[in-house]
């Protein structure tokens, strides 16, 4: 049972501890002493089998000649979080989470970039291992991930492009696997949703999206450019403008013609201060509400961006004012310990601007926390393991 700090009720048992222990702290170390360590007990066999057993001089045994897994982590060829690369896209629906990649920028309106995010984020997320400490979590023994790789986008025809994101996005839905994708500029939400909303058996689909950008206008520069994929979400039946929510949204950045489109349409809207004066937490509950209002399955969309651009250089709009990181992962938490979700997209990095690599990083971040919440909250795996 994993600590979850809003369901006291909760407390996983474990070893006694000194009082000096912060509350969080706390619940973490006794949380960790109940996981368990069987799939990492496989990993380092099958490393030693794939790998070859290391030299006669290594005194650790369970070290191979070859890296095949986690460890070290600057090692070893790139998947997300070193996932295994899973070439045949039809088995993803032996996998719990599936991440997919959508390298394209063509519909950037100012910095591209962007198409080499998922390069990016699988760089970096090499840093991670699967154990989270706050979350008592550990996804390697708690789900399985497939990296699938990324669509085939078509640069300098967006359309096709959608074509594309949108099937990828059908198939894995379809399969059962949890979608995570990894943009990408945030054209790209369009696409996404267009690929799950069919599958709903008639049901709305609800969309929480991050961002300091309303995206909303219909077109941009004469096409459907990264700052229009909410108005064509929105025309999709079964995605009604009242179940999207916009959170963080403000700045010298966000063209009238959007801010109209949904005040007409009724989206719902909240800046960085009112969360922040509201309290992270009312501003979650908030957003839940409006998103699953009637929803069978809300499409989460976090745009970097939607973080102080002190945080995320790596970008193609950056704009001060933003969340803290603390206060964009609480949110994030909130919303995927509440309910379900059908699956997450991450927008808008682009590491040619990024320095250190901390916009991929946070991008990361965000993934790894949904994806521990989901597993803390029961709401993954989807199904028996």
């Amino acid at each position: 049972m994993h600590y979850h700090p809003r369901r006291p009720d909760q407390t996983p048992d474990g070893p006694q501890l000194h009082e000096n222990y912060g509350p969080e702290a706390a619940f973490a170390v006794r949380a960790e002493a109940g996981l368990p360590t069987t799939k990492w007990d496989e990993e380092v066999a099958r490393g030693l089998e794939l790998g070859l057993p290391g030299a006669d001089s290594i005194v650790d045994k369970r070290i191979p000649t070859f890296s095949r897994g986690e460890l070290p982590h600057f090692a070893g060829i790139n998947t997300f979080l070193k996932a295994p690369y899973v070439e045949d896209v039809r088995r993803c629906g032996e996998y719990d989470v599936a991440v997919l990649g959508a390298p394209f920028d063509g519909g950037t309106t100012y910095r591209s970039g962007t198409r080499f995010g998922p390069q990016g984020i699988r760089k970096i997320s090499a840093l991670y291992g699967p154990y989270s400490f706050e979350l008592g979590v550990d996804l390697r023994e708690s789900i399985t991930i497939a990296d699938l790789g990324d669509v085939f986008t078509i640069p300098g025809n967006i359309e096709k492009t959608f074509d594309q994101i949108s099937k990828a996005v059908s198939h894995v839905y379809a399969s059962g696997a949890f979608p995570v994708v990894l943009g990408g500029d945030h054209s790209i939400g369009y696409p996404t949703v267009r690929g799950v909303a069919p599958h709903l058996n008639g049901g709305n689909l609800g969309i929480i999206h991050f961002d300091r950008h309303v995206d909303t206008q219909e077109t941009d520069l004469d096409e459907r450019m990264h700052t229009t994929p909410w108005f064509h979400a929105t025309d999709i039946p079964n995605v009604p403008a009242k179940n999207l929510v916009q959170i963080g949204i403000g700045g010298w950045q966000a063209p009238r013609p959007g801010v109209q489109v949904g005040r007409e349409r009724g989206t719902t809207i909240m800046t960085v201060t009112d969360c922040v004066e509201m309290g992270i937490e009312e501003a979650a509950q908030r957003a839940l509400d409006v998103a699953w209002d009637g929803a069978d399955a809300v499409w989460l969309s976090f745009d970097v961006d939607c973080l102080d651009a002190a945080f995320v250089p790596g970008t193609g709009w950056p704009e001060p004012g933003g969340f803290l990181p603390r206060e964009v992962l609480k949110f994030i938490q909130i919303i995927a310990d509440a309910r379900p979700l059908a699956g997450i997209e991450v927008v808008e990095c682009s590491p040619p601007y990024d320095n250190a690599e901390i916009t991929s990083l946070i991008a990361t971040r965000v993934i790894c926390d949904t994806l521990g919440c989901l597993v803390r909250s029961g709401h993954l795996p989807r199904r028996a393991a």
